[in-house]
């Protein structure tokens, strides 16, 4: 049974999912899973290959910690490894653009909304 941290982090990429394909976005799997890490949702956007960090977090913790400042180095490592390990596992060429996004959601409990912030390029171009 899944714990509530993980519940809470499954409805997180549910929003992230209609966000994304609101967007424009094809998403072509979830949850790509090995022993060093995990990517949350990997997609397409014209010939863009794009894995997405979604980290989902209560508003009323958002004040002091906003979801994307839990990326530390040692996961942008690990996103990096697993990104790789994917394109090699499923034989995408050498030249295939690909990047690493960060999908930030607060989620306010009480009014039942979200807020959803992309950071496009984010483990290249770490804005925060």
């Amino acid at each position: 049974m899944p714990s509530e941290k993980r519940k809470f982090g499954d409805f997180g990429e549910k929003i992230a999912i209609n966000y994304l394909i609101g967007k424009g976005y094809q998403i072509i799997e979830q949850n790509y899973l090995k022993p060093w890490g995990e990517i949350d949702l990997i997609g397409r956007l014209r010939n863009n290959l794009i894995f997405f960090e979604v980290k989902t977090r209560d508003l009323k913790n958002v004040e002091h910690f906003l979801p994307e400042h839990s990326i530390d180095r040692r996961k942008i490592r690990n996103l990096q490894k697993i990104c790789e390990t994917y394109l090699n596992e499923k034989r995408y060429p050498v030249n295939q653009q690909w990047q690493i996004d960060v999908i930030s959601i607060a989620i306010d409990k009480i009014r039942e909304k979200a807020k959803i912030k992309h950071i496009e390029n984010a483990i290249w171009e770490k804005p925060y």
